[in-house]
C-alpha cells in the first residue's frame, strides 16, 4: 500500500525530524483544546462571577476521574493500531478499527449514565464549597451528555495517529473549537445562561467535532486499513483483549491518578473559593505546557509502537532519547515563560487580586518543576509502545499517587505546613522518584526485549 500525505513511516529515516513532525500538529492540537477549554473559564469568570468559575473549575477532576478509564483505553487502540500499521498487517488493523470504534461508543454511554446519576452526590463528597454546589452539579450533568461524542473523537484520533496522521485530528479541533467560543459567547454573555451555556457549547463542539473524525474515517480507501463501515462494527474478541491488556492497565492509572487529584483538590477546596478559583486559573495555565510535552509522549508511544511492529527494537533507545530531549525542552521553555508573565496571564482568567495571588501560588511551584512531568510519561510512553503497560501502571501508582497521598496525610497535616503550596509540592515530589523508578523498569524491559530479538535471530 502506498504512503498517504497523512500517513507516516516511523520505522525510517530520522527520527528527531519525524516526531517533530508528528508532534506539533499534536501540540496544536492539544493547546487549541485548552485555549477552547480556556474560553469557557474566561467567558464563565468574566461574564457570570468567581462563583461560576469555581464552579467549573472544581469539575475537572471529577470529569478527569471518570474518564481517564476509557481514555486509557484508546492508548491500548492506538499501541495495536500502530502495531498492526508497523507490521504491514491491514486485515488486522481494520479488526482493531472497527472494535475500538465500537467501544468507544459503549465508553460513552456508561460516562454519561454515570456523570449524569452520580454528579451532586461526588461533588458533597469532594467537600465542594456550599455556594459553588449546584452550579458544579448542573455543570457536570449537562457535560456528560456528550460523553459518546467525546469517546468517538478520542478514539478515532489515536487510530488516526497509530499511522502518523496528527494533522485532521487538528483541523477538526480547530472546526469545532471556533464553534464552541461562538456558542459560548451566545449562550454566556448574551442568553445568560451562567455554567449551564458553557456546559452546552462544550457538547456541541464535541459532537461536531466526532462527526468530522467519523466522517473522515468512512472516506478513508478499503485498502487503507483504518477505513470506517458503520455495517462492521462490532468487538472482534481477539483485538478487544490485546487493547484491554495494554489500555486497561493505562486506564487504571488514569482513575487512581484523578482518584488522587480529587483528593488533592478536596484538599484545596478546604481552603475556600479563592483558593479553589485561584487554584483552577493556575490549573488551566499549566494545562497548556503539559499538553505540549504530551505530544512528545504520544509520539514516543506511537514511534515505539510502529516499529516493534516492524521488529525494529535496534531504533528503541533513539526514539526514548529523542523524546526526551524534545520534552526536556518544551517543559523547560513554557515552563519559564508561564512564570514570567503569571500575573498577567491570570488575570486573563479573573480580575480579583487575590484570585490571583491564590494562582501564583501554585504556579511558583508547578510550572518550574513542571519538565519532571514530561520526562516522566516519556519513559511510560516507550515502555507500552513496547506492550508492557501494568509495570508502568504499578510504578505510577505506588511512585506517584502513593507518595501524593501520603504527603497529604503527614505533611500536609502538620500545623506548619497545612498550607495550599505544601499540597501543590506533592507533585514535583513525586515526579522525580517515580522518574527513577520508570527508568529501572525501562533498562530491564529494553534487555529483556534484546536477549529475546537475539535468540530469535539465531533460530
Amino acid at each position: 500500500m502506498s504512503e498517504t500525505k497523512y500517513q507516516m513511516d516511523m520505522c525510517s529515516g530520522s527520527i528527531l525530524k519525524k516526531m517533530l513532525i508528528f508532534a506539533l500538529p499534536l501540540m496544536c492540537s492539544s493547546i487549541l483544546q485548552l485555549l477552547f477549554n480556556a474560553a469557557d473559564i474566561v467567558v464563565v469568570g468574566r461574564f457570570a462571577g468567581d462563583n461560576s468559575l469555581a464552579a467549573v473549575g472544581s469539575n475537572t477532576a471529577l470529569i478527569n476521574l471518570l474518564t481517564n478509564l476509557f481514555v486509557g483505553l484508546s492508548i491500548g487502540a492506538n499501541v495495536v493500531s500502530a502495531q498492526d500499521y508497523g507490521a504491514r498487517n491491514f486485515g488486522d488493523l481494520k479488526k482493531t478499527v472497527h472494535t475500538a470504534m465500537t467501544l468507544s461508543i459503549y465508553s460513552g454511554i456508561l460516562l454519561t449514565v454515570a456523570g449524569i446519576a452520580g454528579a451532586k452526590e461526588i461533588l458533597v463528597l469532594m467537600h465542594t464549597p456550599e455556594e459553588i454546589l449546584d452550579l458544579a452539579s448542573e455543570y457536570l450533568r449537562i457535560y456528560f451528555l456528550g460523553m459518546t461524542s467525546l469517546m468517538v473523537y478520542n478514539f478515532g484520533s489515536a487510530i488516526l495517529r497509530s499511522i502518523g496522521d496528527t494533522r485532521r485530528p487538528l483541523y477538526y479541533l480547530l472546526i469545532s473549537g471556533i464553534v464552541n467560543v461562538i456558542l459560548n459567547m451566545i449562550f454566556v454573555i448574551i442568553l445568560r445562561l451562567d455554567v449551564a451555556g458553557v456546559a452546552l457549547a462544550t457538547v456541541i463542539s464535541q459532537t461536531l467535532s466526532a462527526v468530522l473524525i467519523v466522517r473522515c474515517m468512512m472516506k478513508e480507501s478499503e485498502e487503507s486499513g483504518i477505513h470506517l463501515d458503520l455495517k462492521s462494527l462490532g468487538i472482534d474478541k481477539s483485538k478487544f483483549l490485546k487493547i484491554l491488556q495494554i489500555g486497561l492497565p493505562a486506564g487504571i492509572q488514569g482513575i487512581i491518578f484523578a482518584l488522587s487529584n480529587v483528593v488533592i483538590q478536596s484538599s484545596v477546596n478546604s481552603f475556600g473559593k479563592v483558593v479553589v478559583a485561584g487554584s483552577s486559573a493556575s490549573s488551566n495555565i499549566e494545562g497548556f505546557v503539559y499538553m505540549a510535552m504530551n505530544s512528545f509522549y504520544q509520539a514516543t508511544l506511537s514511534f515505539t509502537s510502529q516499529n516493534i511492529g516492524a521488529g525494529k527494537r535496534e531504533r528503541i533507545n533513539k526514539i526514548l532519547f529523542s523524546g526526551q530531549l524534545c520534552v526536556i525542552v518544551t517543559g523547560a521553555v513554557l515552563g519559564g515563560l508561564v512564570l514570567l508573565s503569571g500575573k498577567q496571564l491570570l488575570g486573563i482568567y479573573s480580575s480579583s487580586d487575590n484570585v490571583i495571588e491564590a494562582g501564583m501560588q501554585r504556579l511558583m511551584i508547578i510550572a518550574s518543576t513542571y519538565a519532571l512531568c514530561g520526562v516522566m510519561e516519556v519513559v511510560v510512553g516507550s515502555l507500552r509502545g513496547m506492550g508492557y503497560s501494568v509495570i508502568p501502571t504499578i510504578v505510577s501508582l505506588i511512585g506517584a499517587c502513593g507518595i501524593r497521598l501520603l504527603w497529604l496525610a503527614t505533611v500536609f497535616q502538620t500545623d506548619k505546613f497545612h498550607i495550599p503550596e505544601t499540597i501543590y509540592l506533592s507533585y514535583p515530589v513525586s515526579w522525580l522518584i517515580t522518574i527513577m523508578a520508570h527508568i529501572t523498569c525501562y533498562i530491564i524491559v529494553k534487555r529483556k526485549l534484546d536477549r529475546v530479538y537475539r535468540l530469535q535471530k539465531k533460530l
